[in-house]
Formats: C-alpha cells, sequence, structure tokens
C-alpha cells in the first residue's frame, strides 16, 4: 500500500491544501485525490487553535465517505465529540476556536457538521494496523505490548502519550519518551507532541511539526519513509517545540 500521513493539522486548512498538493493530490473535485491511487491518512487533531477547523472536518468527512483515507482520532477530536454530544468540556485549549466557527453558523448548519464529525469520530478505531501489520498510525504513537488491545488504558495512550499523571510548570502532562524504548517491527506514526523536525527512531516517526504553532505541516510518504512538508503560515510560538533527544 501507498499512504501519505499527515502530522497535526490542528485547522491549518490552507497547509493542508499546498502539502497535498505537494504531494502530488489534486483538488478539481474539491478534496485530495491522487491520480495515481495514494491514500491519506491522519493522526488526529484536525481541528483547534487553526482558522479553518470545519473545512478541515468537511474535506476528511468527504474522503471517509469515499473510503479514500485513513483517520484516527486525537485528543483534540476526543474533546470535540464529547463537546457535540453535549458533555461538559472547557471550551479551552484550542477549542474555543472551533467552537467559535460553528457559532458563526446558522443552526442548520452547524448541526451538518456536528452530524459529520460525530460519524467520523464513531467510525474510526483508535489506532488503524495497515499493510498486514507492518504500519500503525496513532495519534500520540502506541507501546509494543499494547498493539492488537483495546482497553481504557490503550485509549489513554493513543490519544495522550505515555503520560505519568505528573504535570509540568505549564499545566501539561508529563509524557515519557516511549518511541526512544521502542523495539517492535512495525512502523508507528504518531503525532501529538510538536517538534520542529519529524522525529524518526526505532521505526517510529513523529511528524507533528507544529504547524498550528508556526513549524511546518508534514506527512511521512510510506513505503516510502520520507518527509514532505511545507511551511506554516501562522505565528512562530517556540515555547511550544519540545525538544527530543
Amino acid at each position: 500500500m501507498k499512504i501519505d500521513i499527515i502530522g497535526d493539522v490542528h485547522g491549518c486548512y490552507h497547509e493542508l491544501r499546498e502539502l497535498t498538493m505537494k504531494l502530488g493530490y489534486e483538488w478539481s473535485t474539491g478534496i485530495p485525490i491522487h491520480p495515481e491511487g495514494r491514500m491519506l491518512g491522519f493522526v488526529g487533531d484536525l481541528t483547534d487553535r487553526g482558522h479553518h477547523s470545519i473545512k478541515t472536518i468537511a474535506t476528511v468527512f468527504e474522503l471517509f465517505q469515499r473510503d479514500s483515507v485513513h483517520y484516527v482520532p486525537g485528543n483534540h477530536c476526543n474533546k470535540l465529540y464529547r463537546y457535540f454530544l453535549g458533555n461538559n468540556v472547557k471550551i479551552l485549549h484550542g477549542l474555543e476556536t472551533t467552537v467559535a466557527e460553528l457559532s458563526a453558523l446558522p443552526p442548520k448548519e452547524r448541526n451538518r457538521y456536528r452530524d459529520m464529525f460525530i460519524e467520523l469520530y464513531e467510525q474510526s478505531p483508535l489506532y488503524k494496523v495497515l499493510d498486514h501489520g507492518r504500519l500503525i498510525i496513532a495519534h500520540a504513537g502506541i507501546k509494543e505490548e499494547l498493539i492488537g488491545k483495546q482497553s481504557n488504558r490503550v485509549k489513554t495512550f493513543v490519544l495522550y502519550g505515555d503520560i505519568t499523571g505528573e504535570k509540568n510548570e505549564d499545566g501539561t502532562p508529563v509524557r515519557k519518551d516511549w518511541a526512544r524504548d521502542y523495539k517492535g517491527d512495525p512502523w508507528i506514526i504518531y503525532g501529538h507532541t510538536p517538534v520542529k523536525e519529524p522525529r524518526i527512531l526505532n521505526k517510529t516517526a513523529n511528524i507533528d511539526t507544529g504547524a498550528v504553532f508556526g513549524g511546518k505541516l508534514s506527512a511521512l510518504r510510506y513505503p516510502e519513509i520520507e518527509v514532505v512538508s511545507v511551511p506554516s503560515t501562522m505565528p512562530f510560538v517556540e515555547e511550544k517545540f519540545r525538544e527530543l533527544e
């Protein structure tokens, strides 16, 4: 299989268009389709913080309807899903931008996007095992011993990473560097932790290059294991990037 897996988009729709065109996708039908049959993959966090979250939802949903995408949810996707269900979630950490976009729409239109996203979320697995077990897409990654399992522990790991329960000074969860100890055979492609350059280590690839924080939007081409990126149009926010060895 040939797939182009894109890091955390966070509503950066212009960068998404530019990146997919650079990868050879054509938008003549209104969505990115590759003339040679390559497919897109998304590691989650489609929305929040960027300017065009609902356009991003609509694009991925239409690809999903055509069975032309591999999508897994991220923690921001999970929070938006719970918001759409009417759960009591805090409209912070980027969700406020998506809610503002939705609030500007007429109720009928707002409900249409709600229904789209709920269907996309509910019909997508927490992580995807592809290419006969040789490739795994998971938002924050997955440990080797968790592959093939479904549990609350797995859900927490793939959405939030290898968290310890402790907090950093800025209030964000402390995350262990699980990729450094990964010894598995499948490639694991993930995002969640913004890094200035894609980090490829032990058959893992972190491709969240912080598009929404002024970095880049990146894709990993599989099976080639080549990275393709486009620069962000957003302001650069140095403190949002994590330095990994």
